[in-house]
């Protein structure tokens, strides 16, 4: 059995931020993804998964707490365990710059990596602390903002008693992210005192890595890597999205492209058999001591590859002259 993790980032955007759009506009427009009287945020992304059957993992960044205060947590927080899903860390340290009170004194980065280990500590146990005063059950796994984490990211982790990161995705090693690890990682390893599980993917191109992203991998794409984990009874599958990315990019009209996705993937999950729905606190930690060589990616396809670059770029015209909802 193949375990799906539907990964939500769930953030503000430092952008509206730096632009002086208030709290409650960032709330609305970035994590309930309101726009044209309608939401298309984590709200309508938990009614999919749950029409479906499904469990979402939401990735929530606590650190505009440091800014507005934690008042506005609280109700998300509620919202998503209220509903059964799984509320995990997430963090972006580019929030520091408007803190009013830092607990690393005037240090500054755009990634936690960016950090020393004893400030790595800190913020990471201050987020952790931040979600569970806000009602967020234990908290046991992360993401780092930007997959922005290196070695030091994951002895912290350890060193607060988090036990999974899923920080790792193939196509920002290297860049920005600094964690030791295999471009070819497929399943859970240990590492350094956490369980590293990475983002899946398919192979878009021989030697080449194309996340399971919502907005970058097509429907077809993400059906073909779906399948193919189950096939190969891999442990499991993840999938990364957020809660603005169902909208344009100028957050202006819903993206109807990027929702289509989103229920495709959730309805071609719960017709296979052999793949469920599931949180981190689902998985068992023994999964990063199984044998797992043989395991591969979905091979290319030019004819999969073609099909999305041509339905992104008709999606994109048809955004820039504004003919119908993106």
């Amino acid at each position: 059995m193949t375990a799906l993790l539907i990964t939500v980032d769930t953030e503000l955007s430092a952008s509206l931020q730096q632009r002086g759009l208030g709290l409650d506009y960032n709330v609305r427009r970035s994590i309930w993804a309101e726009t044209q009287g309608q939401a298309h945020g984590i709200g309508w992304q938990m009614d999919c998964l749950d029409r479906y059957g499904l469990k979402g993992v939401f990735f929530l960044d606590p650190m505009p707490a440091l800014v507005h205060g934690t008042d506005f947590l609280k109700p998300v927080v509620e919202a998503i365990v209220g509903r059964g899903h799984e509320v995990q860390m997430h963090i972006h340290t580019e929030w520091l710059v408007w803190a009013k009170a830092s607990p690393v004194d005037d240090r500054q980065g755009r990634n936690i990596g960016d950090f020393s280990l004893a400030d790595q500590t800190r913020l990471l146990g201050l987020a952790k602390n931040l979600l569970e005063d806000a009602g967020s059950p234990a908290i046991t796994a992360f993401r780092a903002g930007n997959f922005g984490a290196n070695d030091d990211t994951l002895r912290a982790l350890a060193a607060i008693g988090v036990s999974w990161d899923s920080s790792v995705n193939p196509a920002y090693l290297g860049g920005e992210c600094r964690i030791t690890a295999d471009r070819g990682q497929i399943a859970a390893r240990h590492a350094l005192g956490v369980i590293e599980l990475p983002v899946s993917g398919i192979s878009d191109r021989p030697g080449g890595f194309r996340p399971a992203q919502i907005c970058a991998m097509s429907a077809a794409e993400m059906r073909a890597g779906l399948r193919h984990a189950a096939a190969q009874a891999h442990d499991a599958f993840v999938v990364v999205t957020h809660s603005f990315e169902l909208l344009s990019r100028d957050r202006q009209r819903p993206n109807a492209m990027v929702k289509t996705r989103f229920e495709a993937l959730c309805r071609e999950a719960a017709a296979l058999p052999s793949v469920r729905g599931a949180g981190f606190n689902d998985l068992s930690p023994d999964i990063a001591d199984k044998n797992h060589a043989g395991l591969t990616r979905v091979a290319p396809s030019r004819l999969r590859t073609g099909l999305r670059q041509v339905q992104q770029a008709w999606a994109t015209w048809r955004y820039e002259h504004r003919l119908v909802p993106a």
